[in-house]
């Protein structure tokens, strides 16, 4: 992602927090920025390294707060197979999240696709269970993997 993309959603992040009375400290901003620039998802410790060049004094409960912050504030996703974070692409709005992991590059790509999370409630339903969040984690090969 160019600078100028990451500056634009790190303005819309900031806007969000200030409208839900959140604060998007120093560091919260770094690791948004941190995986912003990045293309697929990125480990805590990963995170943490990256991190050290802006925050030198960061230590694991640094990075683990920030990213506890940034996914409440729904701005990033726990890839939960790889324990890892990846930027999410429409923080501006709750949605059920599905993700296509490339299994060879390690791209992530976030989809959404209603007709997959509206069978997800009507089967939970079904069985009297309320979704609070739905997470899909899909892994295979990208199309860049496949054509190379």
């Amino acid at each position: 992602m160019n600078t100028k993309e990451t500056q634009r959603l790190v303005t819309k992040a900031q806007q969000l927090c200030e409208q839900r009375g959140a604060r998007l400290t120093p560091a919260r901003r770094e690791v948004f920025e941190i995986l912003a620039a990045e293309s697929g998802a990125v480990g805590a410790y990963d995170l943490l390294d990256k991190l050290k060049a802006a925050v030198p004094n960061a230590k694991p409960p640094t990075i683990y707060r920030a990213l506890d912050f940034l996914q409440e504030q729904g701005f990033v996703h726990k890839i939960t197979s790889s324990n890892s974070y990846v930027l999410c692409s429409h923080f501006d709005h709750h949605h059920p999240v599905q993700m296509l992991i490339c299994e060879s590059c390690g791209s992530v790509q976030e989809i959404q696709s209603d007709g997959v999370y509206n069978a997800l409630l009507k089967q939970a339903e079904d069985q009297g269970f309320h979704v609070e969040s739905q997470t899909i984690e899909a892994h295979g090969t990208c199309s860049n993997c496949r054509a190379a």
